[in-house]
């Protein structure tokens, strides 16, 4: 493998990474949304839910400061690096970037991401989490 094979795996790898902290923050409010009401008691860890909860504050602080996303600018450093022979678009580039990124005016975004986060704060209001409990013992 050559050096520029070398980048766009690297920015491949960053673009999957991207696309799978985009479905943890949607697919997470997802469980809690079903999870919640059905009783599931694991929707309710409190590791899940900070970690959710993180993920989303992050997306809206950066939007409304007007900064990029630091996966979508490490991405693009690496295939500016590994375009230098010319190549064509992988796979994983062309389907992981059409689901991922859209062309709307800033303000779409950032409306978009703070009523999402706003969703996801009243997912934490409606079903807090509660750590881990076990089972009592049953005396013999």
């Amino acid at each position: 493998m050559d050096t520029l094979q070398l980048w766009r795996l690297l920015a491949d790898a960053v673009l999957a990474l991207h696309a799978a902290v985009v479905a943890f923050v949607l697919g997470g409010a997802l469980v809690v949304l079903l999870g919640g009401p059905a009783g599931w008691a694991w929707v309710r860890a409190p590791l899940l839910r900070w970690a959710h909860l993180g993920a989303i504050s992050f997306v809206v602080l950066q939007t409304w400061l007007g900064a990029h996303c630091p996966l979508t600018v490490l991405e693009i450093w690496l295939r500016r690096q590994a375009r230098n022979a010319g190549y064509e678009k992988s796979f994983i580039e062309h389907w992981v970037q059409r689901l991922l990124y859209y062309d709307a005016p800033p303000w779409v975004f950032g409306l978009v991401y703070t009523l999402f986060g706003l969703g996801v704060l009243w997912l934490w209001r409606r079903w807090p989490p509660r750590p881990w409990r076990r089972p009592a013992r049953r005396k013999p």
